[in-house]
């Protein structure tokens, strides 16, 4: 045996490490960066490590403490075997099939479109190899995921199989690389998992529709209140504050929709638990799709109240401002007219600014807590006080920055252009209606039955406690 192995293998670990009986061997077909980075982390987890090429001698670097083979010598020396080749690339396995009978095989490929073979990879290897084990795995995680480790990446690892004890030790090497293993049944979901890698952040749709559909409608809006308006009714050009002052009004006005939209869903869910006196009833579906989507929401919230901090800071260097700053002065100067301090005005704009630095940095807060580094650090009660409690700190310093931004702007005629009020009246209402509710929420009696529900008791049915009382009584006849 030594003999058949010497000019078709390189070794590039110890022989004390590879004499080592406890280790379990695993296979690798193929050296490319993903072959190269999950055998990295199958050699951390303890795994005996052999790869199987077509130039043992000349495949590229490999991580150290594995061992290169042709594909014939690796395929007898593990009964698990990671395939990490292209499905074009897989008629060489065919020739294979002696070797790899009652093995596992796991297939980890994915095409560069849906719909691009008539049947999964996964699939076709099995009717390539109908004596092996085939289990789609791993093929949703990235070369880079592999090597910086499930604390910065995905920790899901999709998988599915017709064979249950396979589906087992392909599960139980994920679990040890520290991924959370999700079961999705037959082989026949196999297309389904290959199509996961080639989905345009799912997650993101909906929230992206709707700052989409949100910033179109209210840039329209404000176009025709600020810019369209001036120029019907006075004659003026206003086109140049499209740049910067519109765009200045719409990332705010939007940015506060989205983030009072963050929490909207659980009030919403709060109420309807309190309406049905149990929490082991599921939510409506669009109720979930909205809960599910409140971590997406908030980072475009958080990006749209960057831009407008941003847009902001460059307001005294546009040269409209500092032509009318100028104006105004050389207009006082010539009529010898002095301005005076009012202080009313002076603790308006203070508090404006001072709400919006706060709320600001508890909006940073909050998207850096959501990072995955920084939430796999925080308990469970530590990552809710953050994003509930603070949470709604947060949309509170925002809304009354809004509030303290209009002041009494309302009382005026000439606010409601057309006969339509300001933006900054119509953002206002949503995330008024958040907190209106949740202070509701918070109430004494409100917040007790609410625990009490949310720790398991559930309010009895009173149409079955009439029957209940019927049925004693129908007893005690008889």
């Amino acid at each position: 045996m030594s003999e058949e192995v010497k000019p078709e293998s390189v070794s590039l670990y110890s022989v004390s490490a590879a004499a080592t009986p406890e280790q379990e061997a695993v296979c690798i077909f193929g050296t490319g960066d993903l072959g190269r980075s999950l055998g990295q982390r199958l050699l951390q987890s303890g795994y005996r490590l052999v790869y199987g090429s077509r130039r043992p001698h000349s495949c590229g670097p490999i991580p150290p403490g594995a061992q290169v083979m042709s594909h014939e010598i690796a395929a007898r020396s593990a009964s698990l075997v990671f395939v990490c080749v292209h499905r074009e690339h897989y008629d060489f396995l065919e020739t294979l099939a002696p070797h790899l009978k009652g093995k596992v095989l796991v297939d980890v490929s994915n095409n560069l479109k849906k719909n691009m073979y008539p049947e999964a990879n996964a699939e076709f290897l099995q009717r390539l190899i109908p004596g092996a084990h085939v289990v789609k795995a791993f093929n949703t995680l990235s070369a880079w995921a592999l090597q910086n480790g499930p604390s910065d990446a995905n920790r899901q690892v999709y998988l599915c199989g017709n064979s249950p004890e396979a589906k087992q030790a392909v599960a139980e090497i994920a679990t040890k690389l520290g991924f959370n293993v999700q079961d999705r049944g037959s082989l026949s979901a196999a297309r389904e998992l290959e199509d996961f890698p080639l989905q345009l952040f799912p997650e993101w749709r909906l929230p992206m529709r709707l700052t989409i559909g949100l910033t179109a409608f209210f840039f329209f809006y404000l176009l025709a209140r600020d810019v369209i308006f001036a120029y019907v009714d006075q004659g003026k050009d206003n086109s140049f504050r499209i740049m910067v002052s519109l765009a200045n009004k719409v990332f705010p006005i939007v940015s506060l929709i989205l983030l009072s939209l963050c929490y909207l869903p659980g009030v919403i869910a709060a109420f309807l638990q309190l309406y049905r006196g149990t929490k082991y009833k599921r939510f409506p579906d669009w109720l979930d799709r909205w809960m599910l989507c409140r971590k997406q929401l908030g980072l475009i919230a958080l990006a749209l109240a960057s831009l407008h901090v941003l847009y902001t800071l460059i307001i005294p260097i546009r040269y409209y401002v500092r032509f009318r700053l100028a104006a105004n002065t050389i207009s006082q100067i010539k009529e010898n007219k002095t301005s005076v301090f009012d202080t009313t005005m002076g603790w308006r704009t203070d508090s404006y600014y001072s709400m919006g630095v706060l709320g600001f940095g508890l909006y940073l807060l909050l998207g850096i807590a959501s990072l995955p580094s920084v939430s796999n650090a925080l308990s469970w009660r530590e990552f809710s006080f953050i994003q509930s409690k603070l949470g709604y700190l947060t949309l509170f310093f925002c809304t009354f920055h809004t509030y303290l931004y209009g002041w009494d702007k309302f009382l005026f005629i000439s606010s409601f252009k057309w006969y339509t009020p300001p933006g900054y009246m119509l953002c206002l209402v949503v995330p008024s209606v958040v907190l209106l509710l949740k202070l509701l929420l918070l109430l004494p009696c409100v917040d007790k039955s609410l625990t009490r529900i949310r720790q398991g008791w559930e309010r009895t049915d009173p149409e079955d406690d009439s029957k209940k009382s019927l049925l004693a009584k129908d007893c005690q006849k008889l």
